[in-house]
């Protein structure tokens, strides 16, 4: 069919390729430029991962009322930033 200079050409593209790929995309330089970025989009922070997961059941019931303690928190501060964006906005009428 096609002879053995197309073997030889296809013998070099899948020895050759996997190897460019390699220096290309193993360059700590481009990983450190395209990929950390990112990967700090992505995945949470460190000190926000929890490692060390409760094993019984109080302890887990306080973990959880922590949890929920902070979302009213949080929604409590959002009501109030709204609240006070409405006032201001209404004052500006």
């Amino acid at each position: 069919m096609g002879g053995p200079n197309l073997e030889v050409f296809k013998f070099g593209v899948y020895v050759f390729f996997p190897v460019v790929m390699l220096l290309h995309y193993g360059n700590p330089d481009w990983y450190a430029k395209n990929v950390l970025p990112y990967k700090e989009k992505i995945f949470p922070p460190e000190h926000r991962l929890v490692t060390k997961l409760p094993t019984d059941s109080t302890t887990l019931k306080e973990e959880l009322a922590k949890i929920r303690a902070r979302n009213l928190e949080r929604k409590a501060q959002r009501d109030a930033e709204i609240a006070a964006g409405a006032a201001s906005a209404e004052q500006r009428k």
